[in-house]
């Protein structure tokens, strides 16, 4: 039986990224990240390590009348997340930031418009029910590379990028009750109706292709409580 969704959560999964067009329709082949639109990263030595989202809510804005706090006002939400990849392929990485690649394998980013990025973060909480971060649209930004030299150890530099979280752009994707698009989505397995594939199919514009979600295995478990729950 399906345990309770809960709040809390641990590790990453994985993360699924795919590129639509300005219309919001899923890109394949060589426009877009695979043959089918979307790629599940974690390969031999890949993967994400970590997807800070940050925006999601602002504090509101406090609104006086009659010497008391009448309304509060809020604004939207922008939600920007802060992810670090483990040698991520470097021609899935150069397609989502925008770069410009030539016959002698060198690369260029493009002035002007980014690719819109669709991407799908997958966490468990601790009755193990999946927890997944949708954005169905924004830009990814790679502000700097950093390196350094070896010593007695290895100094590794890992990939990190800044994903910019926009509207969706077909309207009825991410409705709220007004009927507002918001940026971002939020779903998990444990709650009534959950369906992976109509997952897959707001956040990646139309995807209609296998069910990634439900084929992944993760080897890894909920630890251990010590209290035998």
């Amino acid at each position: 039986m399906t345990k309770k969704a809960g709040t809390s959560s641990f590790g990453i999964d994985y993360v699924v990224f795919g590129i639509v067009d300005d219309a919001g329709k899923l890109l394949t082949a060589e426009n877009g990240v695979s043959t089918t639109g979307i790629v599940l990263v974690d390969g031999d030595g890949q993967g994400a390590t970590t997807a800070n989202v940050t925006n999601i809510e602002a504090a509101g804005t406090e609104q006086y009348a009659n010497n008391q706090v009448k309304r509060i006002a809020h604004g939207l939400s922008r939600p920007q997340v802060a992810l670090t990849m483990l040698d991520l392929d470097l021609e899935l990485s150069n397609k989502m930031l925008g770069y410009d690649t030539d016959k002698t394998g060198g690369a260029v980013l493009r002035n002007g418009a980014k690719p819109n990025v669709a991407m799908l973060i997958a966490s468990r909480d601790f009755n193990n029910n999946y927890h997944y971060l949708g954005f169905a649209n924004g830009e990814m930004i790679e502000t700097a590379m950093n390196h350094g030299t070896n010593n007695a150890n290895e100094t590794d530099a890992n990939a990190t990028f800044t994903y910019q979280a926009l509207a969706p752009i077909p309207d009825g994707i991410f409705t709220d009750a007004n009927g507002s698009s918001q940026p971002m989505k939020i779903w998990n397995s444990g709650l009534t109706g959950f369906d992976s594939a109509a997952m897959l199919k707001e956040v990646f514009g139309g995807y209609t292709g296998a069910d990634i979600v439900k084929s992944h295995v993760s080897s890894i478990t909920k630890p251990s409580t010590g209290l035998g729950v």
